[in-house]
């Protein structure tokens, strides 16, 4: 990741050292576009959060029949981050 930042840096000298002007990352990113990377992120930490609890909650019901309510709603806990996101974002757009 850092590697990526230091080459459009790198560039960005380039560029104006040679007397063109360069727009930075944050000049060309609009509030939609960072409504939708945040919304992307938010979706990838539940994603990331699934996938343990997930597994353990199969485990956990595998073994124990009376825990499926407890492992349905632990595995959708995560989800609620994604809707948080979005209700952020229709309020942050107005």
């Amino acid at each position: 990741m850092f590697e990526v930042v230091f080459a459009m840096v790198e560039i960005s000298a380039l560029f104006a050292q040679a007397g063109l002007e360069v727009l930075t990352p944050l000049q060309v990113l609009t509030d939609v576009g960072a409504a939708a990377i945040a919304v992307g992120l938010a979706a990838l930490a539940a994603g990331y959060a699934e996938r343990g609890i997930g597994s353990a909650a199969v485990g956990a019901i595998a073994e124990d029949d009376s825990l499926f309510g407890t492992g349905l709603i632990m595995t959708v806990l995560p989800e609620t981050i994604i809707i948080l996101a979005l209700v952020v974002v229709f309020i942050v757009q107005g």
